[in-house]
């Protein structure tokens, strides 16, 4: 157990998890996880466990991180629950500027 691998992996584990909780932007926080996923996967592999490394790197690392942009990215595209408007494509452009700014509860871009 005194591997220093398995300790290196087992520190850099601990840093990103709490890392991972201190970051309050979520797409930094699916980075941070991209990158959690990646430390178990080396530490898995020092443990002979090659399956199982290989499952939290496809995993962890790449679908769960990617899932969570996908759904960050399309909560942002709906509007806040004050805002008046529609995420539509019915109103031209700049009448959508218009009304998104008389309206002072919207926070979200218009789609595009």
């Amino acid at each position: 157990m005194a591997d220093p691998v398995v300790v290196v992996a087992l520190l850099l584990v601990a840093g990103c998890a709490t890392l991972a909780v201190a970051v309050r932007d979520p797409v930094r926080q699916a980075l941070v996880l991209a990158v959690l996923g990646v430390v178990p996967a080396v530490l898995f592999t020092a443990l002979q466990a090659p399956d199982v490394g290989l499952s939290q790197l496809a995993v962890g690392s790449a679908v769960t991180p990617l899932l969570l942009l996908l759904t960050v990215r399309k909560a942002r595209r709906w509007p806040s629950p004050g805002c008046r408007r529609s995420p539509g494509r019915s109103a031209s452009r700049s009448r959508r500027r218009r009304r998104a700014a008389r309206s002072p509860g919207c926070t979200s871009s218009p789609r595009r």
